[in-house]
């Protein structure tokens, strides 16, 4: 009998057998007769328009839209993709698959999305399902957005305000809006890039920068600022990544980036959005708002995430002024002009308009006349010298006229020390506590979060912004009360709503310059709502400028009527103040400065 092999030795024959099958499957013969078949099939043979840009192509045909299933969605609105989607000549599974393509197309040169959702097409696939049973949730069932990089979602997604700091941490839940967004059947395609903590950490930075998400580019001009702190949200409406997007707006953070590509801005009374899930700055001043092609659009999404939220005790303001059956039933058309009647504060914020800008925006007030609506011009603001910069945006205006307790920036700061906290206590997996933590953080990594001055080019002052906002220690002393009471009330009772009480007329609106981005601050202070629409572009920088309408709280109906009737003036009539005519250039599209430039009235 011969001996049983010990394990060890059963060991090597099992390694020598394994090897004996490597050798045979080597000398194997695989079927090549289709590899050359196979390989070429993967070459682009025509790189244009649609994968490269052509050196010296026209505009039109720089980053042309390919079609999505042989259906055109370039520049679509809502309603026709689901009427695509409705007759089946599109699933919402091949429009986020198009939109995705999209995205890759353009996202080295327009940076509009930090992250994308790897569960968007199965989302979109569950809502087909629903589509196939008859189940079709609201009008924006199977429709793909973005949200901005500070919106909480519970899902496989990042939310880090844009900054390497709180890379990996973990929400507790999605935010309000964004569960919200999932109900009515919307497809959350991904995170939208910002400027780095909504512009809260610098006061000298480079607009929509962020660690994480790099420079936002406006396709009208690579050079110059996007407009932000919600960069990427607008960009990515204004290029066809996605039919709509949320922002978030402390001060001009919704409008002036909808009006600087060209889109359609709702920035909603504070209390009307939750901010719950959202990284705050202040909470007297932070909404969430909604950015479209158009107003019905953007209505759709705003319609989709206003409401009441236990965890949000702002919004149970709302109750009882917010109408039944949502805002979407107040669109109308140029016939509501006629008897309408708007103010202009043209010392307040039309004087400082770049006069090309006001050559243009007045022309659109004459056509508002001539459609029946009364302008009255002179509705000031009473309290317009002390409150409205003439230099330009600044926060810290009270304290540049000597008046500490009179400065927005006095209680925004200190409100921020105190809401991030607050915030932070609720996430999992970091070790960022507190503002300190986040300070600290920018400096040990200064090279890509820029903590100390003059080292990194998006971040010139470092994050003086954070350090101004940490010495407060979080005390909601004498100054701090004293200069929320001057600014609520200078903004508010004597301010926007004393302009809408003209002489003891009572007028519907105040239109404002958008672009002169005081008078978008003057609303932020107040926490009162404005919309932007499409107005035109500028010769000397290429960028767009909107024309606005601003009132008084919880006035978004009325806001929403006089807005899509301005759009339907403005596009039945023929005239240039048209999205469609002023489409993006794509001017300086290999440049890649930082920081960008200002180039716009009040910036």
């Amino acid at each position: 009998m011969h001996p049983q092999p010990t394990s060890h030795a059963s060991g090597r024959v099992a390694c020598v057998l394994a090897l004996a099958s490597l050798v045979r499957a080597s000398s194997a013969t695989y079927n090549t007769a289709n590899a050359s078949g196979l390989a070429n099939s993967q070459l682009l043979t025509d790189p244009f328009p649609y994968y490269f840009p052509r050196e010296n192509a026209s505009a039109a045909k720089l980053f042309a839209m390919p079609t999505c299933n042989g259906v055109t969605i370039e520049d679509a609105t809502i309603d026709e993709l689901q009427s695509y989607m409705a007759s089946g000549n599109l699933t919402s599974e091949q429009l986020v698959t198009c939109y995705m393509q999209r995205n890759f197309q353009t996202t080295e040169y327009i940076h509009s999305i930090l992250e994308m959702n790897p569960d968007a097409l199965a989302i979109a696939a569950t809502l087909d399902a629903e589509r196939k049973d008859g189940q079709v949730r609201s009008p924006l069932h199977g429709i793909p957005f973005i949200v901005k990089d500070n919106i909480a979602s519970k899902d496989k997604m990042q939310t880090t305000a844009g900054s390497w700091a709180l890379q990996g941490s973990v929400v507790p839940r999605d935010a309000h809006v964004v569960h919200k967004l999932r109900q009515a059947g919307a497809v959350l395609m991904g995170k939208a890039t910002l400027s780095e903590w909504a512009d809260m950490r610098s006061n000298n930075y480079s607009e929509g920068y962020s660690g994480r998400g790099g420079q936002a580019r406006s396709s009208y001009n690579f050079t110059v600022n996007p407009g932000g702190s919600s960069s990427g949200s607008a960009i990515a409406v204004s290029n066809n990544v996605v039919p709509f997007a949320l922002g978030t707006e402390t001060d001009g953070s919704v409008i002036n980036p909808a009006e600087r590509n060209a889109v359609v801005g709702i920035k909603p009374t504070v209390g009307l959005t939750s901010r719950n899930g959202v990284i705050p700055e202040s909470t007297h001043q932070d909404t969430v708002g909604a950015f479209g092609k158009t107003v019905r659009d953007a209505v759709y999404a705003l319609d989709a995430i206003y409401g009441v939220d236990s965890r949000d005790n702002y919004t149970s303001a709302q109750v009882g002024k917010t109408p039944g059956g949502g805002f979407v039933q107040y669109l109308a058309n140029s016939t509501a002009l006629k008897g309408a009647k708007f103010g202009i504060p043209w010392a307040s914020f039309w004087a400082l308009a770049d006069q090309e800008q006001l050559d243009y925006l007045l022309d659109i007030v004459s056509l508002l006349e001539k459609a029946g609506a009364t302008i009255v011009n002179g509705t000031e603001l009473p309290y317009y010298k002390e409150i409205v910069s003439p230099d330009g945006w600044n926060w810290d205006y009270g304290t540049t006229r000597g008046y500490s307790n009179e400065s927005e920036y006095s209680y925004v700061k200190v409100d921020f020390y105190n809401n991030i906290a607050t915030y932070l206590s609720e996430l999992s997996n970091t070790p960022m506590r507190s503002l300190a933590d986040i300070v600290q953080y920018n400096i040990d990594n200064v090279g890509t979060e820029g903590g100390t001055p003059g080292i990194h080019p998006a971040f010139g002052s470092g994050q003086d912004g954070f350090l101004a906002s940490l010495a407060t220690g979080g005390i909601m002393n004498e100054t701090y009360w004293q200069a929320l009471g001057f600014c609520q009330r200078t903004t508010r009772e004597d301010g926007i709503d004393a302009a809408l009480l003209h002489n003891g007329t009572k007028l519907d609106a105040l239109l404002a310059p958008p672009d002169v981005a005081q008078s978008i601050q003057i609303a932020a202070q107040a926490g009162y709502p404005v919309i932007t629409i499409p107005a035109y572009v500028h010769s000397l920088s290429g960028m767009p400028f909107g024309f606005a309408f601003m009132g008084t709280a919880f006035s978004e109906a009325t806001l929403i009527k006089y807005a899509s009737a301005t759009e339907h003036l403005l596009a039945s009539s023929g005239s240039k103040y048209q999205r469609k005519h002023t489409p993006p250039q794509w001017e300086g599209y290999l440049e890649r400065v930082i920081p960008t430039v200002a180039q716009c009235t009040g910036c």
